[in-house]
């Protein structure tokens, strides 16, 4: 259901409150799992809240990231690709049950020729994956050409029969991308450009790698294969004709705004009926037993406690990126990560979780004595042996979490403010701190010096590292001060 206007002011004013602790929390997990660069945008309404780039462009050169550089977004193409047929099925100029063959006669007496446009869009068709041979995946050759691909088409593009089982086919997609070639006689960049990217403003985004441009991407990187610590630099390639597929280029930014064109409502590029058709249930992806993904036309569904996103991952050599829509609430959230080992679905689905606890609390907790001091007097980023904690204002609340842990979720706990030293976990059942008391301490100047979680005192990230080293020792605690003695010189 659509929300109202002013329930979309209220969740677009608390997540532009949030944003400060949304940026700093993606800074914790990029920093925790080894990222070199992070992009996130998120958008509420037609509002962008937060953009931000974390880390580095290029950890060989060590240049800082910002929210301008372009990431391959990868399979992010497919959503621009289904949109484009969804505008020409309005337009009636193609049906999604045209059989592909129908758009190209090269295909004619192959068994890839009866598969429709619909069923490619779904990944029903049974085609090919990639090719016989993707080692352009790993730049060992270059994409497939328009000739290479109607000829692993023609011969080897049906795998399965269709309808059979779902079958991710970039082979597939690429098909697609010649039938809109086809259609309307215009290379499929330029036909993207004219009928998506320019009506939404779009000036950054591209259908496929230009040269020209590579002085504005952030560099790919490669994995972190078995713990090592270096990463290397990946260089950047073009996609042929696998563009429709794989080859756009983007921003978190630009990635957002298109993600808000397919919220119900917004009929700037495909009226809401034709939105809910990409995003209506095609494919329930069911492997040796266990469910692994839903799909519908271009769009991979995902939920997230009781949201249901739209939206689609992007894997290419040396970026992760994924970007989650909710069309009924109208929130947005893009994440671009450098690496191939990059968790970008991670922090997107983290930061939906972030922008709920944000508008709802987990269980009710009694307002702040009279007389206490702000909320933000108590927030902070705190340390101990046992890693990271995050005090931090959500909406008139404070909550607690772990900013380090894969899911947020389970380690968010509700505060109340008892006195100007002393704050409480609000009483549910678990294995924390239920109910107890937190113990705060000041310096001269206000700020939180250490809390005591669990009996567990954690102190400012930098007076931890400070520290740390005397609290590998026995007995530190047991000072008058209860506080580890400095390092020795």
């Amino acid at each position: 259901m659509t929300p109202s206007p002013e329930v979309l002011a209220r969740q677009t004013a608390t997540v532009r409150a949030a944003a400060g602790y949304l940026r700093s929390w993606v800074e914790a997990q990029a920093a925790h799992r080894r990222v070199p660069g992070v992009q996130v945008a998120v958008r509420s309404g037609s509002d962008l809240v937060l953009s931000a780039a974390v880390g580095v462009a290029d950890a060989v050169a060590g240049t800082p990231l910002t929210p301008a550089h372009l990431f391959h977004v990868a399979s992010h193409s497919k959503t621009f690709t289904a949109t484009a047929v969804l505008q020409l099925v309005e337009a009636g100029r193609m049906r999604l049950d045209d059989p592909i063959g129908s758009h190209l006669p090269e295909l004619a007496g192959s068994p890839v020729a009866r598969v429709t446009v619909r069923e490619l869009l779904g990944h029903q068709g049974g085609v090919l994956r990639d090719g016989e041979d993707a080692d352009f995946w790993q730049l060992g050759i270059s994409f497939p050409d328009r000739a290479a691909v109607l000829g692993v088409a023609r011969r080897a593009g049906v795998v399965h029969a269709r309808n059979e089982h779902f079958k991710y086919s970039n082979l597939g997609y690429a098909l697609v991308g010649l039938a809109i070639e086809s259609v309307t006689g215009t290379p499929f960049a330029e036909h993207c450009r004219a009928a998506i990217l320019e009506p939404l403003g779009l000036a950054r985004t591209v259908a496929d790698h230009d040269p020209a441009r590579a002085g504005e991407y952030a560099a790919g990187h490669t994995g972190l294969l078995l713990g090592e610590d270096g990463r290397e630099t990946i260089e950047h390639v073009g996609t042929g004709a696998m563009a429709a597929a794989t080859g756009f280029s983007s921003t978190a930014e630009e990635l957002s705004a298109f993600g808000a064109a397919h919220v119900l409502g917004d009929e700037r590029l495909l009226t809401d009926d034709s939105k809910r058709l990409m995003q209506r249930l095609e494919s329930v992806v069911t492997a040796y037993g266990s469910e692994i993904g839903r799909y519908g036309l271009g769009l991979e569904l995902v939920t997230v406690g009781e949201r249901q996103l739209v939206g689609h991952g992007g894997g290419w050599p040396g970026h992760i990126t994924t970007t989650l829509v909710d069309p009924q609430a109208q929130l947005v959230v893009s994440v671009l990560t450098n690496a191939v080992d990059g968790p970008a679905h991670e922090l997107a689905v983290g930061l939906v979780k972030l922008v709920d606890v944000a508008l709802t609390p987990r269980t009710p907790s009694a307002p702040p004595p009279p007389g206490t001091p702000p909320l933000s007097s108590f927030t902070g980023r705190f340390a101990s042996l046992w890693g990271l904690l995050d005090v931090t204002e959500l909406d008139g609340r404070l909550v607690l979490l772990r900013p380090t842990a894969p899911d947020p979720l389970p380690t968010v706990e509700e505060l109340e403010v008892l006195d100007d030293d002393s704050l409480r976990v609000v009483p549910q059942p678990g294995f924390g701190a239920s109910g107890e008391r937190v113990p705060v301490t000041r310096d001269d100047a206000g700020r939180v010096r250490s809390l005591r979680l669990a009996g567990v005192t954690s102190v400012p990230v930098e007076e931890f590292r400070r520290r740390r080293s005397a609290m590998t020792r026995a007995g530190w605690g047991q000072s008058p001060s209860a506080s580890p003695p400095p390092p020795s010189r």
